[in-house]
């Protein structure tokens, strides 16, 4: 511990005597300074011994004694070291009554002790104290490296907490917790997941300190908490929490900075091996796409488990910004190819931290300006890939889920269940799904809804639009001159799959008035209704321009 008053006065070679505040002598003294200013107050930075001789003031007079005095309390200043036999034979009354007025300890300073003597005490005392934090420090590095190795973030995490004697627990890179110790610190850790999440937003290296006395956020813990990202990369991965009573010690902050580096050398894959599982991702899913399960299973090995075996879906997710990007650019963005921390790095963040809380395996491949999720079906990942769709959804305006917005936005498209045979086929249906959600305005979007669901909302599109409006031009300008009503006649006629009684007896005409209105039609349009191509464009150009 650093060097107290009660320290100093035990020290056998200084002779030091207590004249006053002989019960704040605990106090930690983090400097010994000399000055002979009438007001040294402007030259101080709280905690220092201040050594005197009174050469400038006039140690008698209890008024200005008093307001010296508490001048150096207000300050910080611990402690006043004053050096009889100089300008003064014995402490002054008037002194020393202002210094147990203000509570200040007062040292007396034997002539036979030189100022530098206590200075020198103070120094190596200091000196000696920080020598033990780094020694203890680095013995904190030894122990929290072997329980890592032995029992691996855990073990590390016990460690860590016996060494600040509070409490450690690691988060993943959603803001769950993943392990605490002691056992009991895992309920109040949950309590900081917020905190974790906003903290993720940060670049990293990024830190912040929340609870203890007085903290507004969380005034229900006692104990004050660090909180530490973890990861190499602008987004990071993971996080570290740790709570003692008060602010950790030297000793402390060094197991503090080497459990960071120890976890962030455990739960971040190297740059290299990061790579390398990229592309036997990408490979395994080629060989999927192609047809190949079996030469996939051999490349994959036990990297999966059974994810290339049992029932899995297909997740084609895509951001607006980089379909922008794709449709628009013409040279180098500036920007990363693939917006690995944009929306779809969310989305892979997602899917790989339910997967691991459940003990799954998964299989997420960038791919160009996509992201390709390969997950079990009904499993954890599939549904965590779902509910960040559907809350990205809730959170969006009206007007931007239909005309799309400036900010980037996610749309995903999800395959029927499928096996490794049939992959090429689920990869289709994603895709397929991801167009009908483009069109649609939408975040993500099943294939097995849009099979189950009506054709008409596929035509929500410009170009059908203007397809539809073109082949019903002419009959339109027929019917505004007043002569026949033909865009009724059709639409009432394919809706009774041309039965001509039932299609006039809606219209409420003769049914020869509406064989005469169908010819018109052929002759404007230039094309027979008895060819069911015209029949089929007809009805979905009447339902493409219908009103809403």
């Amino acid at each position: 511990m650093p060097p107290t008053l009660a320290s100093l006065v035990h020290h056998s070679a200084l002779k030091l005597t207590v004249r006053a505040g002989e019960d704040r002598l605990d106090v930690p003294v983090r400097w010994a300074h000399v000055s002979e200013l009438a007001d040294p107050v402007p030259y101080m930075e709280g905690g220092e011994l201040l050594l005197i001789t009174a050469l400038k003031l006039d140690a008698e007079d209890p008024e200005a004694m008093h307001r010296y005095v508490k001048r150096l309390a207000d300050a910080g200043v611990v402690g006043l070291g004053f050096a009889v036999g100089v300008n003064y034979d014995h402490v002054p009354e008037a002194l020393v009554d202002a210094a147990r007025r203000e509570g200040l300890p007062l040292l007396e300073v034997p002539r036979r002790t030189p100022f530098l003597a206590i200075s020198k005490a103070v120094s190596a005392a200091i000196a000696a104290d920080q020598y033990r934090a780094v020694t203890a420090g680095f013995a904190a590095q030894r122990e929290l490296t072997r329980r890592t190795l032995t029992d691996g973030p855990e073990g590390l995490l016990a460690a860590l907490a016996a060494q600040v004697d509070g409490w450690a627990a690691l988060y993943d890179a959603s803001g769950a917790v993943v392990a605490a110790a002691p056992e009991w610190a895992g309920r109040r850790a949950a309590r900081l997941t917020a905190d974790v999440q906003r903290l993720r937003e940060r670049p990293a290296p990024a830190s912040s300190v929340v609870g203890g006395a007085g903290s507004t956020e969380h005034p229900e813990n006692a104990d004050r908490v660090e909180l530490h990202s973890l990861g190499t990369s602008r987004r990071p991965r993971s996080a570290l929490a740790v709570g003692t009573a008060a602010a950790p010690g030297t000793a402390e902050r060094y197991a503090v900075h080497s459990a960071i580096a120890l976890l962030t050398l455990t739960t971040e894959r190297s740059r290299s091996l990061h790579e390398a599982v990229l592309r036997i991702d990408a490979a395994v899913l080629r060989m999927l796409l192609a047809g190949e399960p079996d030469h996939a299973r051999t490349v994959a090995g036990d990297l999966y488990g059974g994810l290339l075996d049992a029932p899995f879906r297909i997740i084609v997710a895509e951001s607006s910004a980089a379909r922008a990007r794709a449709s628009t650019a013409t040279g180098d963005t500036g920007g990363d190819s693939g917006d690995p921390l944009g929306t779809l790095g969310a989305l892979a963040e997602a899917a790989e931290s339910a997967a691991a809380r459940s003990g799954e395996a998964v299989l997420v491949v960038p791919e160009g300006e996509r992201l390709v999720v390969l997950a079990t079906d009904g499993g954890a990942a599939v549904a965590a890939c779902v509910e960040h769709a559907a809350a990205l959804e809730a959170a969006r305006p009206v007007s931007e889920s239909r005309a799309g917005g400036d900010e980037e936005s996610l749309v995903v498209g999800l395959s029927a269940p499928s096996g490794p045979i049939a992959a090429s086929t689920a990869y289709k249906q994603a895709q397929q799904a991801l167009s009908v959600a483009r069109r649609r305005g939408r975040v993500c979007v099943e294939h097995e809804h849009v099979a189950a669901g009506s054709v008409l909302p596929l035509l929500a599109d410009d170009a059908v639009r203007a397809f539809a409006d073109g082949l019903l031009r002419a009959l339109r300008d027929h019917d505004a001159t007043g002569r026949g009503d033909l865009v009724a006649s059709v639409r009432a006629w394919l809706s009774r799959h041309g039965q001509w009684d039932a299609a006039a007896a809606d219209l409420g005409v003769h049914r020869h008035t509406l064989r005469y209105r169908m010819r018109r039609v052929e002759e404007i349009l230039g094309r027979s209704l008895d060819d069911p191509d015209v029949r089929m464009e007809l009805w979905l150009a009447l339902k493409a321009t219908a009103p809403e």
